[in-house]
């Protein structure tokens, strides 16, 4: 993670240096808001070669991170790229994001028309945002040190992890639990078996039961930094994004350290989730936002990002482009099999949010 920040770094800085030509005040720059790892460097450093537009680029590693730095207002920040749901379609509902304007966007036309059909679920009409990058919810293993500890324990369910009789032995090579509670609880509504979209207080209390049964069990809780800390072996069992999990077994390849992980969409069944790239209400610079957008969509542009980050695109002519260990990996690109047993969730009342919030602080106090 800290080489690949230092590369994004030194790829803005280039950036800054290629324009400092023209006075400060007339300085072009997009403010992006992404994901940690999310993005290929050397796509950063392209867009201002042809484009003269330097990039400020932050991160965040939650979705709670995401709303409650829109929720101020004046963010500062012209491209963001919320997940689908809740908090993207959360955004749009009140008015906290720009319509795009696809003129300006014609790359549009390369996404997917399938996946922006679910994805409108979230966006009617696709009017607010534009496909980046999907993947699933589920278990990142190192499966011989698990195994070491556990050899009965079921590898190909979410069991491994919510089943306090397989957590407790992992518990001694370190679990580490994804912190975000709109990630978590619908996963654990459907290994339990119930809707992941339930409100019910039952359920609810279904839920907090499962998780108070492996509180004592989880080593830490962190979503950005689950990448090295599969990779370097400090965790074996991690709740985790599909390509984060991805990322992680490629560093431990490269730091041939013995360590081999891998990602595991449990056979109760996965989320599927879409991050949309989207312009808030306020953005300070919307041209170069919809330049930014309109050049992502480019498909040797998506190839080059999900062959470096290890998560799909929305834009099928990539995928002859992506590296083939990346494009042949069915972790990455699941097939129809696998694909039927995703689930997608929606957006949920205020007072449903509350209580599940109030929850998961219940659960990561361990009381």
């Amino acid at each position: 993670m800290i080489l690949r920040r230092l590369l994004l770094l030194g790829a803005c800085l280039i950036a800054c240096f290629a324009s400092s030509g023209a006075p400060r005040a007339q300085e072009r720059v997009v403010n992006v808001f992404n994901w940690n790892d999310y993005i290929d460097p050397a796509v950063v450093e392209r867009f201002t070669r042809e484009t003269g537009i330097r990039v400020r680029y932050d991160v965040f590693d939650s979705l709670e991170t995401l709303e409650g730095r829109l929720s101020a207002g004046r963010s500062g920040y012209d491209v963001i790229v919320p997940t689908s749901e809740p908090t993207f379609s959360r955004l749009a509902r009140i008015g906290a994001l720009l319509p795009l304007d696809r003129a300006q966007i014609p790359n549009l036309a390369n996404l997917d028309p399938a996946l922006m059909r679910q994805v409108a679920s979230s966006d009617p009409g696709n009017r607010f945002g534009a496909l980046y990058l999907w993947g699933t919810i589920g278990l990142g293993v190192n499966e011989a040190r698990v195994r070491a500890l556990a050899p009965d324990a079921p590898m190909d369910s979410l069991a491994l992890l919510f089943d306090r009789r397989h957590a407790s032995r992992v518990a001694r090579c370190g679990i580490t639990m994804m912190d975000s509670a709109t990630d978590v609880i619908p996963t654990v509504l459907r290994y339990l078996g119930k809707d992941p979209n339930s409100t019910s207080n039952d359920d609810l209390r279904a839920v907090e039961q499962t998780l108070m049964a492996i509180r004592p069990h989880i080593r830490n809780f962190s979503t950005g930094g689950v990448i090295e800390a599969l990779a370097s072996g400090q965790t074996c069992l991690a709740f985790a994004y599909s390509g984060d999990v991805i990322q992680a077994s490629g560093r431990a390849a490269e730091a041939k350290q013995g360590v081999e992980v891998r990602y595991v969409a449990g056979k109760e069944g996965a989320q599927l989730w879409f991050d949309l790239l989207a312009i808030p209400a306020d953005a300070p610079n919307p041209a170069n936002a919809h330049a930014f957008i309109n050049f992502l969509l480019q498909p040797d542009v998506m190839a080059a990002i999900t062959t470096q980050v290890g998560y799909p695109n929305g834009i099928p002519a990539s995928q002859a482009l992506v590296a083939p260990e990346i494009a042949d990996d069915p972790a990455v690109f699941p097939d129809a099999a696998m694909r039927a047993r995703f689930f997608t969730i929606g957006p949920v009342p205020q007072a449903a949010e509350r209580a599940r919030n109030r929850m998961w602080a219940r659960f990561k106090a361990g009381r």
